[in-house]
């Protein structure tokens, strides 16, 4: 998890700038360019949770490792066609969709293959560890990748991304598999149908991770100021340290009351981000949104796995992740579009109120899970859904 993406943290920072200042399109293209990543994972997640649930965990995820081999390699291809903007960003988007393809492989088969490894009580752990590994890396992928831009071009970030490739590719093979869990194996659309409103309050989530992921850098360059990886580093070292210190809290707890407190505080965080008027209150707000963010996913994440039996927790989970992707892929172009009309501090803004939507949803899905009729029996319910597709 952690290789994989940070091969996507390396051209998170720098690809709205390249595409904007140096190929010289407009930030909309910018933001096609990154949410084209999303929208490929988007597509693929179904496929992806059946292939986990059929094929096993472990073959998932070497078979986007593979892909994730081939867009490094596309990626340098990009980078020869520097002084043809068109073609340029052409390959470009051919490798950020196929980057997509085994995110979604890698994402749904890596959580499924921790989760296949322990008990079921350590779910939230494992699924908020994945979470440390992804976010994290994005995190420390960003300024690593500012870094090789700025020396020595684009080809460095294709030459990385090939490398780490290569390196993940063959820590994972040695790895053993789990097995594969046999039984009733609902159609795609019931496992949907069962966790949409938990993806949904994912989605809201998600909406200021993606305004500071894909902006953060053009945002510093609008009020001239320095380091914006700084603010993506202290980002993700919140997210990380949030894990690290309150997972086990989301069992104790409940997931729900977690994604609420976990809403309020990202609000709170991007309000701040919105009205700040110094680099520091700016890093406090990438500090607070960080935090907040931090219990989103896995706290939904493991609501969302109660509400199918096991053996359809991958496909469950491709689902469930793939409203972050729709996030993300509905983000940076909308975000685009905002920051031409509002400029940027108002893509803060509206993340801050995204969040608070999740607050709501989050509240009424605590409150529809306390009523009787949730205590259904999963496992009986799945076997009835699954007999009426066939």
């Amino acid at each position: 998890m952690f290789f994989y993406y940070l091969t996507i943290g390396l051209l998170l920072a720098v690809l709205p700038g390249f595409v904007h200042l140096h190929l010289g399109f407009s930030p909309l293209w910018a933001g096609i360019a990154i949410s084209s990543q999303y929208l490929a994972t988007l597509a693929t997640r179904s496929k992806a949770g059946r292939m986990t649930d059929g094929l096993g965990p472990r073959t998932t995820v070497l078979i986007g490792q593979v892909l994730g081999l081939l867009s490094g390699l596309c990626l340098i291809v990009a980078a020869s066609f520097q002084s043809k903007a068109v073609a340029c960003f052409v390959v470009l988007l051919i490798s950020r969709l196929i980057l997509g393809c085994g995110e979604s492989c890698v994402a749904t088969g890596a959580n499924m293959w921790g989760l296949g490894r322990v008990d079921a009580a350590y779910a939230a752990q494992v699924i908020s560890w994945s979470g440390i590994a992804s976010y994290g890396a994005m995190a420390a992928g960003a300024p690593l990748g500012i870094w090789l831009e700025t020396r020595y071009g684009l080809e460095s970030i294709g030459a990385a991304a090939l490398g780490v490739s290569v390196l993940n590719l063959a820590l994972a093979l040695p790895v053993a598999g789990v097995p594969v869990l046999r039984g009733a194996h609902l159609p795609f659309s019931r496992v949907l149908g069962r966790v949409s409103l938990h993806g949904l309050g994912l989605t809201l989530g998600t909406v200021g991770f993606a305004a500071i992921a894909t902006f953060t850098g053009l945002y510093y360059a609008s009020r001239h100021w320095t380091d914006p990886a700084l603010a993506l580093m202290l980002f993700g070292a919140c997210f990380i340290v949030t894990r690290l210190l309150f997972a086990g809290a989301i069992n104790r707890w409940d997931g729900f009351r977690i994604a609420m407190a976990s809403f309020l505080l990202e609000s709170a965080g991007l309000f701040v981000l919105w009205s700040a008027t110094t680099h520091d209150v700016a890093l406090a707000g990438a500090a607070l949104s960080g935090c907040g963010f931090a219990l989103v996913f896995p706290a939904l994440g493991v609501e969302a796995l109660k509400m199918v039996a096991d053996q359809n927790h991958g496909a469950a989970l491709g689902a469930y992740t793939a409203f972050l992707d729709l996030a993300m892929g509905m983000t940076s172009p909308i975000a685009g579009v905002i920051v031409g009309k509002f400029g940027y501090p108002a893509m803060f803004l509206c993340g801050s109120g995204a969040a608070s939507c999740g607050f709501v949803l989050t509240l009424l899905l605590y409150h529809l899970g306390r009523e009787p009729h949730a205590c259904l029996s999963l496992t009986t319910l799945d076997r009835v859904e699954a007999g009426e597709a066939q």
